[in-house]
């Protein structure tokens, strides 16, 4: 099978360099038409210059693909808002997006400013927000779209002196579990990444040979594979050097305490029992964990539970 995206219209922001560049590239060798979005800002998100996002949907045309660029800060809703717009003056729709733009102003908690963590919860999450809101009813109406948020194993497992960036994108698996339910009615998929990739915002993190690994087009492809048409929904993608692995989050079974006549002493005795793993499972929505504390509940008190 070969997966194409013929006739589909694509958002990329963070378009103009490292993965947000491959995305855009790959996307349009397949068919997508391509709106390069980039702000053109350093790591740390000041500045701006349209020059990176024109110089991929230059290339993309050369290549005899369609593409145009665009300089909306992500953060900004009436710019995001124009952006789709235009994609759709031209192109008559949007079918994709990709959340790919970010910024890091990485310190220690103690010394970080308040200020920093806003900015980089703004352009992460706000910004993510920004775009997916201002596709979603597009999508509604068309009952197609694929949404990809880009997430981070600094979020997932924690790393030092990201304390923002991390709640950032912690953030991404909450905002996707909720659209998940709100957009399956119309065909609406949103899935994220957890990509790891030698690019300018890790420039020198990496040992040379573990940077010559993790080329930005290694990751790609999995990219493609959350925006296609037979794309999963809900589901975390951890990427990196041509590697992919599904992320989950799991609960462990309900131990039963005895109800309103449980202490904190009876958490603290049982530890032991409520964090074994024995026996965990992945859960569907809130409400699973409701009605799974509530079985547990009733099953140890003898209550029967109408449907």
């Amino acid at each position: 099978m070969t997966i194409r995206f013929d006739g589909r219209v694509a958002i990329v922001t963070g378009g103009g360099n490292g993965l947000g560049r491959n995305h855009c590239l790959q996307l349009a060798a397949r068919g997508a038409k391509v709106v390069v979005n980039d702000l053109g800002g350093s790591v740390d998100g000041t500045g701006g210059s349209i020059s990176a996002a024109e110089s991929v949907a230059e290339e993309i045309r050369k290549a005899g693909g369609e593409a145009i660029s665009n300089g909306a800060d992500i953060t900004k809703l009436e710019q995001v808002e124009a952006m789709v717009a235009d994609a759709k003056a031209k192109w008559g729709r949007v079918d994709i997006l990709i959340n790919n733009a970010g910024i890091l102003r990485d310190k220690s908690f103690a010394k970080m400013t308040m200020d920093d963590f806003k900015k980089v919860v703004d352009v992460h999450l706000f910004g993510t927000a920004n775009c997916t809101k201002a596709v979603w009813e597009t999508m509604r109406e068309q009952n197609y779209g694929r949404i990809m948020l880009t997430s981070s194993a600094s979020g997932i497992y924690g790393n030092f002196g990201q304390a923002n960036y991390g709640a950032a994108k912690t953030a991404m698996l909450g905002m996707m579990n909720v659209l998940h339910h709100e957009g399956a009615k119309n065909n609406i998929r949103i899935n994220t990444l957890a990509p790891t990739a030698a690019t300018r915002m890790l420039d020198g993190l990496f040992p040379e040979a573990v940077a010559a690994l993790m080329g930005p087009e290694l990751v790609t492809p999995g990219v493609l594979y959350l925006v296609s048409e037979d794309a999963p929904s809900k589901t975390i993608l951890g990427a990196g050097a041509g590697c992919f692995s599904v992320v989950h989050v799991y609960e462990t079974p309900a131990v039963f305490l005895g109800g309103a006549g449980a202490t904190v002493d009876d958490v603290a005795a049982n530890w032991s029992k409520i964090s074994n793993p024995a026996g965990e499972t992945s859960l569907d929505g809130a409400f699973g964990q409701t009605g799974k504390f509530a079985a547990a509940a009733a099953a140890a008190l003898g209550v029967e539970l109408k449907s």
